[in-house]
């Protein structure tokens, strides 16, 4: 199904935006200036704090070419010497282990030099008049502000810039470092510390810089932000997709989705993964990005609910994504860990128990799942001991369930299970948020697309398969385990899973009328798997209608309550279909 309708830059409109946001460095300058001249001060301090993966010695050239302070500061001068810095963080980085750390828990204060922070202390003190100019990574830490500005970016354009060379990692300089390491260390080092530095700075900003795009930044007050943050939890709303291509990738998505066809293949589409994923906010016209995480840290109650919150803190804890094998190949034969094997081995709180469900399938797909009746441990040890030496390819067909998949079918998998999504399928995963913590077992004898072989992790996965969920286990409790659940006039509802070790629960709704939901004081994530076209409403009027098509995923903030579904312009009189996920309580 063609859909050139699929948003891929969705957006939540602020109220009374239009004057909020400037572009360019020229307007950012005069807005900033502008602010200074308010204060009738003689004294300004500007402090600009940047999440890493902003380019710093940008920013400060472009506003210090433009403000003409008394002073400008980069704060990185007074981080501790790269040396020491990698010590810090050495703990926390797996040793050797290009995939897997600790998720550290490092404050970013720690990264600095008492005496340095002094030093530079003492000379914004010393300026009795003009603008002061202090930016980077800790840059609170060195003057109190009376202008706070936010450089912010999201982590995908932090990852893109780690594989362009062109980032480096917290207050070092590595930017020639594999994409792969510089991504593990700011996973599990950079971006805990520095999110936990934001949490503390979200209600003080002044201003909020994007500086997403580098050649087109973006300066909104720091108050707008905030108004489009309460907005999104009070209405249905789509983070913007990123799609990535994968060794395995497919074709399907490049046809429903309208992406490049120069593109040799796109595997991966992140739809609903907040740590990664961007909000756009819309002031008039102009789109304003930043990480959809900063929604979760300002406003988590209104976002998942008080259970929901009581249980996770501020963190999003539902993963929407896409997998596409559509003229690909196989995804990796791989188990994801047990609870106490994550948080005892890489320090976090829960696993990833996630589950297939197949919005497309070609004949002869499949889904591996499961151990076969009467596998020795021994022997699937040694085979796929044997395969990564290269003396002979892993027969997973002697060892693993192989599941014909069909579309609209939904394999739940449950950490501790061996698994793997065969090619010519299209893949919705729903699934827990620890997203990196997948033990490959078998690759297929491929290379990944930097012409390497992927990291395989033997030791752990063997670890954490559940040898007791064989054949007939595994057909009885997780493949389509569909309960009828209720219906109404033109609907219908199923229980889709998943697995009772699982604390998500999934829904799905077939209709041709408008269909009754609920928050029930949760966060619902939902996809259109069925249908060109829905509308999403409120019985009260309390938002706007929000129009969903084909494949595109949502999130209806818990402080929704009530809400309808209903087909929309082509689908209308027509069966649809969603898939809703919620966190059990």
């Amino acid at each position: 199904m063609r859909n050139p309708s699929y948003d891929k830059f969705p957006f939540v409109p602020v109220p009374d935006g239009e004057t909020s946001c400037v572009q360019g460095w020229a307007d950012i300058a005069a807005r900033l200036l502008q602010s200074a001249a308010r204060r009738s001060a003689k004294k300004t301090v500007l402090v600009v704090e940047c999440y890493p993966g902003v380019d710093e010695p940008s920013v400060l050239h472009e506003l210090q070419l433009r403000l003409a302070p008394a002073l400008a500061l980069h704060a990185a001068d007074a981080m501790l010497a790269p040396e020491a810095i990698d010590e810090l963080v050495k703990p926390f980085l797996g040793g050797d282990d290009p995939v897997f750390g600790f998720l550290c828990s490092l404050t970013l204060p720690q990264f600095f030099d008492d005496q340095e922070i002094g030093r530079l202390r003492a000379q914004v003190e010393a300026i009795a008049a003009g603008l002061v100019l202090v930016v980077g990574c800790g840059a609170s830490l060195i003057a109190k502000p009376d202008i706070f500005v936010y450089a912010d970016l999201a982590r995908w354009e932090a990852q893109l810039r780690f594989r362009r060379n062109e980032a480096s990692n917290l207050g070092v300089e590595n930017h020639t470092l594999a994409a792969s390491l510089q991504y593990k260390r700011a996973f599990f080092v950079d971006w805990r510390v520095c999110d936990r530095w934001k949490r503390l700075l979200i209600a003080n900003w002044d201003f909020v810089l994007d500086t997403n795009n580098p050649r087109e930044p973006k300066l909104a007050g720091g108050e707008a932000v905030r108004r489009g943050l309460r907005q999104a939890v009070t209405r249905p709303f789509r983070v913007v997709p990123f799609f990535d291509p994968a060794p395995w990738g497919g074709q399907w998505m490049k046809e429903v989705c309208d992406l490049d066809r120069n593109v040799k293949n796109f595997g991966w589409c992140f739809d609903c993964v907040p740590e990664e994923n961007s909000l756009l906010l819309g002031f008039g016209d102009v789109r304003f990005e930043i990480p959809s995480i900063d929604l979760v840290f300002d406003q988590p109650r209104a976002l998942l609910g008080e259970a929901v919150h009581a249980r996770f803190g501020d963190e999003f804890p539902i993963r929407f994504d896409f997998l596409d094998t559509m003229g690909g190949g196989n995804l990796s034969f791989q188990v994801h860990p047990l609870t106490e094997y994550i948080q005892h081995n890489f320090g976090m709180h829960y696993t990833q128990d996630e589950s297939y469900y197949l919005l497309d399938a070609r004949p002869g797909a499949s889904v591996y799942l499961g151990i076969k009746d009467d596998v020795n441990p021994a022997d699937l040890a040694r085979d796929l001991q044997l395969a990564q030496t290269g003396i002979a390819p892993f027969p997973a067909e002697k060892y693993a369930n192989q599941f014909p998949a069909k579309k609209h079918d939904h394999f739940l998998i449950p950490a501790g299970t061996v698994h793997c999504s065969g090619a010519e399928s299209m893949v919705l995963e729903i699934s827990a948020t620890p997203y990196i913590f997948t033990f490959k077992l078998w690759d297929w004898n491929r290379l990944g697309l930097d012409g390497q072989p992927r990291p395989i992790h033997l030791e752990h996965g063997l670890k954490n398969i559940q040898w007791n969920y064989t054949t007939e286990w595994t057909r009885q409790n997780l493949v389509n385990r569909i309960m009828p659940l209720g219906r109404g006039d033109g609907w219908r509802e199923e229980r889709t899973g998943l697995h009772e070790r699982e604390f998500i629960e999934t829904r799905r709704h077939w209709f041709t009328k408008k269909v009754p939901h609920d928050t029930g004081g949760g966060v619902n994530v939902l996809n259109l798997v069925e249908g060109e076209e829905a509308l999403v409403e409120s019985p009260t009027g309390a938002f706007a209608p929000f129009v969903v098509h084909y494949a595109e995923t949502f999130i209806i903030p818990a402080a929704v309550e009530r809400y309808t579904i209903r087909p929309h312009g082509p689908s209308a009189g027509r069966e649809c279909a969603t898939m809703k996920a919620l966190v059990r309580t």
